[in-house]
């Protein structure tokens, strides 16, 4: 397998690789059914291969990954499990602030969603990392969470909404660039993935980067989120480089 790998890196390497890659994290508590452990600790397995991700990213010089790691609709999961994702969160975001990798590599970390709708221990968290790494502009870990397609669009909108009252823009103003500049990306070098990946066999998008993805490729895998394997991650890099994207040409 190690050999395979390297020959995929090898065919990559030489090709046009995406800027953005965007990941549905899909399938934490069917691994762990699989695996005949607690769903918490499938969900511990997952944060575990987020750190892998954004190593295999880094090799092929992918400068900007967006993880969708909790949306609004999870909310309504059992009070139990919301309270043990909040914490790992917060202790993953803890170690984010603390690993030597993100620095070395100079990696801005920055969450986004409603914010507002997590608890202050995990906002806090979610500030000092910002905080520590807002210098670093080599690469960009986008963290989704407490997040909602949707509700980003309607939050432009009422940026929008909030300027043409106050009369800073007029109605003909708003355009697709105006729209993208009120975004929760609005800060990226590149905003919009080239390709999204969902592991565990789901075919859909589930409100992630609604606005953002009109042109995204898509790749779907079977592979549970804690069994995805960097040649998965490989297989579907080389996948989107065999595509030809005509942005409806």
């Amino acid at each position: 397998m190690k050999i395979y790998e390297n020959v995929l890196i090898e065919i990559i390497s030489k090709q046009k690789v995406p800027k953005h890659v965007a990941v549905i994290m899909d399938g934490n508590r069917r691994a762990a059914k699989l695996l005949g452990i607690e769903a918490t600790n499938g969900h511990q397995l997952g944060a575990n291969k987020v750190k892998e991700l954004i190593e295999w990213c880094v090799l092929l010089d992918i400068k900007v990954i967006t993880i969708y790691a909790f949306s609004l609709e999870n909310f309504n999961r059992s009070d139990n499990e919301v309270y043990i994702l909040m914490k790992l969160f917060e202790e993953e975001f803890e170690n984010l602030s603390k690993n030597k990798y993100i620095f070395d590599k100079k990696i801005k970390v920055k969450a986004i969603g409603k914010l507002e709708k997590l608890p202050e221990n995990l906002r806090k968290s979610i500030e000092k990392v910002e905080e520590l790494t807002k210098n670093n502009n080599d690469y960009y870990l986008n963290i989704a969470i407490s997040y909602g397609g949707q509700q980003e669009i309607i939050d432009a909108v009422k940026n929008i909404a909030k300027d043409v009252k106050e009369g800073n823009i007029k109605i003909d103003d708003i355009d697709e660039e105006l729209v993208s500049k009120n975004l929760y990306t609005k800060d990226l070098p590149h905003p919009e993935p080239d390709l999204i990946i969902r592991t565990s066999g789901e075919e859909r998008i589930s409100n992630f980067l609604t606005w953002q993805s009109c042109y995204s490729e898509l790749y779907f895998c079977e592979s549970n989120w804690p069994q995805f394997r960097k040649v998965d991650f490989l297989r579907s890099i080389r996948d989107y480089q065999k595509r030809n994207r005509r942005y409806g040409k």
